[in-house]
């Protein structure tokens, strides 16, 4: 009693002082969107990853041991096929000149600037491979062709193995103090393929890199934004006007869920949070979400008025009615996206603590600002009974009279869709987050077909002894770990030191190819190296493959566009048979791929475990809540169904489980349970209240609520397939995942809900 006269109590301020509720709100909206000026967008891959992540622990230590490995690849495509002409060469090296001027440049690598050496006489000539390539005769230009084509340095790395592809790789020391400098980097390096294209029109160049990869996370988000949100704005509007029949009450809904936005947006940077492609999502989220609270609120406040209540009396009475459901529906939602929480990667966590924010901004605004914009607002309602109560009470009799066969036949079907479960993998591949509307991911499958794919894993493999790297017996194991990896069938190139000594040996013995192999004794080996390095101009030095002490080597693994299983595979493999052969020297492995291919298995672990925590907590708060261990537990069955059909379903169609579908069923956990919170709400309401059998119950229950669970449910799908047509993958599966949960959903509250409901509490007039 005392909470229903606490509710009454803020019904008749609300429906009483609107003008002043309406500044209030005004003043707390204002000060929690000014935190919108501070707003960040970071589009860096690291964002993924958390602190301590053990992946990106050893890529930094890796990192920090040799040079960056932050890149951009540039793809040359002649349209003639051919690379080894003097035009074409000409362009690549106009292009290498004109790169090292890209911001961040510290290192460019092609085929022209090769550092090719050779002997004449006793002394070591090293030297561009190509130089004036306008002025080079057919001959010369073939000499060319025929040691990039045999420098295991080049092939299938900067030029195909039949010479019709080229790459130029432009190294970037990143700095990290700008969140946009992916963004500024790819700005000058399209502004520079750009003017290449009008100067050069029969070369064709595709951008790829890891810069390009980090660039291609942020312009996935502002296109999403630019785009997903204003079709999402239509749709509700559209959704709103079909269901009201009011400009008023849609008119106050879309200030409610800017209101919403805007406000969580705000605190959330003011905590901190700076938006990535993941969290950006939050809007959309939060636009679906408010619309739902909104929906029972009006759909309630328009039929009592449309009984002839006065305005005031319509809005008290629909609050009274539907405060408790919709304060327990955005808590519960709340508390699914909060177990967002556990999850391995922060993007995540931000995307549930924004949308979080959001919910809690949009229970607040439907319980006070609402009520108040539709008490200041002209409302205009008809007095002919709703249609679509007729097609409710059509469903109620057909559920009530049918509830043996659907009890029966939906649990069989439940039954046997989630049997499909297994089919589910845990699997990704990183390049496939991008849709091929995004330049990166055409780019990339370019070089996977034509060049070799940009996966790699990079091997930091230390003697622990300055100067280490010269032992023959090390220089040897590490010939025989490159010619391993190099037939294991997912590898493309090998980048090691072993070929450059090779190469150094037989040039000290008069360019005799009886001589390419590695020197078998310490000094010489290391007599050849320092000689070597002396002749390197300023840029092109070794320290992106050797330590400063010459203790260790980096050995950088290319290979085929890969899935998650696939590489862990691989490096589980490597990684065995390193434990056998190397066991004396420190190897470390690490690489962005390997960081995104590990996160998935552990993101999924985390993620059940959030999920258990949110449903225990839920589960508490419908016993509480319905005051009914009975009502309790049934809740649960209608709520833990859909989001195991909509894997099973998922089983069926793809089967792929990546980093952005393995949060899912934490996130609508507290999204389903809307729906049934306000079924068995009205449904308790009418037992108690009225003393109404169960079957009469669920008729009444149906009358009442069953239009605003359709349309909240069709909001939120439409919300959800809105956001699959991202062309950010991790976005896209999650969106088009939790459409399908919300489906299954409502199918289960409308016609498995009240068949359970009349079977197992048809023998009492009441629940208390």
């Amino acid at each position: 009693m005392h909470k229903t006269s606490i509710i009454s109590r803020l019904g008749a301020f609300v429906v009483n002082h609107p003008w002043r509720v309406l500044l209030i709100v005004l003043i707390v909206i204002a000060g929690s969107a000014s935190g919108l000026r501070s707003l960040e967008f970071t589009n860096n891959y690291r964002v993924y990853f958390s602190e301590d992540n053990p992946q990106l622990l050893a890529f930094d230590a890796l990192q920090k041991t040799y040079s960056k490995s932050d890149n951009v690849m540039i793809a040359i495509e002649p349209r003639n096929g051919d690379i080894f002409t003097a035009e074409n060469l000409h362009v690549i090296t106009e292009l290498t000149k004109l790169a090292w001027q890209l911001p961040y440049s510290s290192r460019v690598d092609s085929i022209t600037n090769f550092q090719h050496t050779i002997a004449v006489e006793d002394d070591l000539n090293v030297d561009d491979l190509v130089r004036h390539p306008l002025k080079m005769s057919d001959a010369q230009i073939q000499q060319v062709k025929k040691v990039a084509l045999n420098e295991p340095l080049l092939r299938n790395r900067l030029i195909s193995l039949t010479g019709h592809v080229a790459a130029i790789n432009v190294t970037m020391q990143l700095p990290g103090s700008n969140p946009m400098e992916a963004m500024e980097i790819a700005e000058e390096v399209r502004q520079l393929t750009k003017e290449f294209a009008i100067k050069y029109p029969n070369i064709k160049l595709h951008l790829s890199g890891v810069v390009m990869m980090n660039n291609a996370f942020g312009e996935a988000s502002l296109k999403d934004n630019a785009s997903l949100l204003p079709i999402m704005y239509g749709i509700v509007l559209l959704v709103l006007l079909l269901c009201f029949r009011s400009f008023s009450a849609t008119i106050s809904v879309v200030v409610l869920i800017v209101f919403s936005i805007v406000a969580a947006l705000g605190i959330s940077i003011y905590l901190g949070v700076k938006l990535t492609p993941t969290s950006a999502g939050a809007p959309t989220i939060i636009l679906t979400m408010a619309v739902a609270d909104c929906v029972h609120l009006l759909v309630t406040f328009l039929h009592n008025m449309r009984l002839g209540h006065e305005k005031k009396q319509a809005m008290q009475e629909s609050l009274r009615i539907n405060f408790q459901p919709i304060f327990l529906t955005s808590a519960t939602t709340a508390i699914g996206f909060l177990s967002l929480n556990f999850s391995d990667a922060p993007p995540f966590r931000d995307l549930g603590n924004i949308v979080a924010l959001g919910v809690f901004f949009a229970f607040i605004l439907s319980v006070i600002l609402l009520p108040a914009l539709m008490i200041i607002m002209p409302v205009r309602t008809k007095a002919k009974a709703n249609e679509n109560g007729k097609q409710m009470q059509w469903l109620a009799n057909f559920v009530i009279n049918k509830r043996k066969t659907l009890l029966v036949a939906n649990g069989v079907i439940a039954l046997l869709l989630m049997s499909f479960i297994p089919n589910n993998e845990i699997n990704d591949e990183f390049v496939k987050y991008f849709d091929e509307t995004i330049e990166f991911r055409r780019a990339s499958d370019f070089l996977n077909k034509n060049l070799g794919g940009i996966y790699n894993i990079e091997f930091s493999i230390d003697t622990q002894e300055a100067g280490g790297i010269s032992e023959p017996k090390f220089l040897q194991k590490m010939g025989t770990f490159k010619q391993w990896l190099e037939r294991q069938p997912e590898v493309v190139h090998v980048n090691s030191i072993s070929d450059t000594f090779k190469r150094l040996n037989m040039n000290m013995h008069a360019d005799q190819t009886e001589w390419y192999k590695l020197p078998e004794e310490r000094e010489l080996a290391a007599q050849y190296l320092l000689l070597y390095e002396m002749s390197l101009p300023y840029g092109l030095d070794l320290n992106d493959q050797i330590n400063i002490d010459k203790s260790g080597i980096r050995i950088i693994l290319s290979l085929r566009n890969l899935s998650t299983n696939e590489m862990l595979a691989v490096e589980g493999r490597i990684l065995d048979w390193i434990a056998v052969n190397l066991n004396e020297y420190t190897v470390n492995a690490a690489s962005p791929v390997l960081m995104f291919s590990h996160i998935g298995q552990r993101n999924i672990v985390r993620m059940l475990a959030g999920s258990l925590v949110a449903l225990v907590l839920i589960s508490f708060i419908l016993i509480a809540a319905f005051r009914s261990w009975k009502l309790g537990l049934i809740s649960l069955i209608p709520n833990l169904i859909p989001a195991g059909v909509a894997f099973g379903i998922w089983g069926l169609v793809d089967g792929r489980v990546g980093l952005g579908l393995s949060v899912v069923t934490g996130m609508t956990l507290g999204i389903v349970v809307d729906d049934t919170v306000h079924f068995i709400s009205k449904y308790r309401r009418a037992r108690i209240e009225q003393g109404l059998s169960s079957e009469e119950a669920v008729r009444y229950a149906f009358s009442t609520v069953g239009v605003a669970l359709w349309v909240t449910s069709l909001v939120l799908v439409c919300g959800f397939i809105v956001l699959a047509q991202s062309s950010f993958q991790m976005n896209s599966g999650m969106g088009l995942m939790t459409a399908i949960t919300i489906a299954v959903a409502l199918w289960m509250d409308f016609l498995f809900l009240p068949p359970i409901l009349m079977a197992l509490d048809k023998d009492k007039k009441s629940d208390k």
